[in-house]
């Protein structure tokens, strides 16, 4: 019972570095997300530029990966917009 204490009185007195490291990740985050998502296109059109005939094939397959890419985005800054909130 009294780790529990000691961690919570921990967690409240650096309530304010946990804000300031929530907001650095979720930044974090959606660059990295942008990042993932343009090399996505980038890499994407370059393949349908060598090979015309698979374009569809390969845009399915980018949108499908960029959708995962974002659902996972949105999920770590949810987790990072309750972490500045509570």
């Amino acid at each position: 019972m009294t780790t529990l204490i000691i961690l919570l009185q921990a967690a409240a007195s650096g309530a304010a570095l946990a804000k300031i490291g929530a907001a650095i990740g979720s930044a974090i985050v959606v660059l990295g997300a942008s990042f993932g998502i343009g090399k996505i296109g980038s890499s994407a059109l370059e393949s349908m530029a060598r090979q015309p005939e698979a374009a569809g094939d390969i845009r399915s397959s980018m949108v499908v990966a960029a959708a995962l890419i974002e659902g996972v985005s949105f999920f770590a800054i949810i987790i990072c917009a309750l972490a500045i909130l509570l």
